[in-house]
């Protein structure tokens, strides 16, 4: 195409219609932000919770129940109205939570919670500054900046591992549940507040769990869990995970391999400690290596968006690989061939529809 040709193309009457269908859709985007930081406020205030145990009720009525401040509660009662959230009676002037809306809003909902996750926008809004300027200047935005990542997303996990973990997930791995009740080693890398191998030392008393992470606070919640809840057959310790230390029958990484500095030395580390006859199980976010057969991942913009806004300048604040949320299934299954492991099987999870699960294993080279 020559200059004069392109300058023409730019010049070309638009599509009335397109632009007036895709103002509307850009319109909706920002609609929908701010219904999702509404909707963070009503899952940590409670008001979800207290609304599905209430009849028709009045503002007043739910601030009341839910021991928050009327004049707010009624100013995000008005969000939730138009944005299609919550019911209103206009000749009573009482709302509703609808059954129907509450299955996917309430703590009851477990893991199908997806007001849960809405926090997490809030928590990209508060660093959207130091990411603009990470864009102009390169580098990242340091893990100490997001102070409050760990809790929530040891809250958002804990949801899956307490409903699925010792029934759906480790049944992944043929044989395994039969291993862990006669008794093995077992290891969780990137544990962050160690809930997932408290689960699992409940579950499976004669086998022996470590958790490995490289944050202070989280290592010293862990510890304070199983101390409290009485668990002894758990022990948590603070180092990097590319520095993994002792031998392993199960090795574990749940949603932390992505976020890494150095994802590969860490692989090889795991594929290091692992006995023979061992497993690596990982999760992480099923999605593809390949930008275009993301365009219908139903979750496709936010796990870009997460990408942006942690996992990728977390990892390169610290220059490393930046391999971000969305880092896909082939590379993922490359980096694992890559680190020793010559069994790769993937599965993915009833009820977790954001991950995909790996069981890996290494296996000794037969002369042939």
């Amino acid at each position: 195409m020559s200059i004069q040709e392109a300058q023409e193309t730019r010049k070309a009457p638009l599509d009335t219609a397109a632009q007036e269908a895709f103002a509307g859709k850009m319109v909706g985007v920002l609609n929908d932000a701010m219904l999702a930081l509404m909707t963070s406020v009503g899952h940590q205030c409670g008001l979800f919770d207290t609304m599905a145990g209430l009849p028709p009720s009045t503002s007043a009525q739910i601030a009341e129940a839910a021991g928050l401040h009327e004049r707010y509660v009624r100013e995000w009662l008005g969000g939730m109205v138009v944005g299609g959230i919550v019911r209103y009676d206009a000749r009573n002037g009482t709302y509703t939570l609808p059954p129907e809306h509450a299955a996917c809003l309430t703590t009851a909902a477990g893991p199908d919670n997806i007001a849960g996750m809405m926090p997490y926008v809030a928590l990209c809004g508060e660093v959207e500054q130091q990411v603009v300027r990470s864009f102009r200047e390169g580098g990242g935005v340091p893990y100490s900046a997001y102070p409050r990542f760990q809790a929530l997303q040891a809250q958002e996990t804990a949801r899956v591992y307490d409903a699925a973990l010792v029934d759906v997930i480790v049944p992944l791995v043929p044989g395994l549940t039969e291993r862990l009740r006669d008794g093995i080693d077992v290891l969780d890398v990137g544990t962050g507040q160690g809930h997932a191998p408290l689960v699992l030392a409940e579950a499976f008393p004669k086998s022996r769990f470590r958790g490995l992470d490289q944050s202070e606070a989280g290592i010293a919640t862990a510890r304070a869990e199983a101390e409290r809840r009485g668990v002894t057959n758990v022990e948590y310790v603070l180092a990097d995970s590319t520095t993994v230390s002792g031998e392993y029958d199960l090795i574990t990484a749940f949603d932390v391999i992505h976020d890494l500095a150095r994802p590969a030395e860490t692989l090889a580390a795991i594929a290091g400690a692992l006995r023979e006859d061992g497993t690596f199980l990982m999760c992480d976010i099923a999605a593809s290596s390949n930008l275009e057969e993301n365009i219908d991942n139903p979750f496709g913009p936010g796990l870009y968006g997460f990408s942006i806004f942690y996992c990728m300048t977390t990892s390169l604040s610290t220059g490393g690989a930046g391999l971000g949320t969305v880092w896909g299934q082939q590379t993922a299954e490359r980096m694992l061939r890559e680190a020793g492991f010559t069994e790769v099987a993937t599965s993915q999870v009833e009820g977790d529809p954001i991950n995909l699960y790996y069981v890996a294993r290494k296996r000794p080279v037969t002369a042939s």
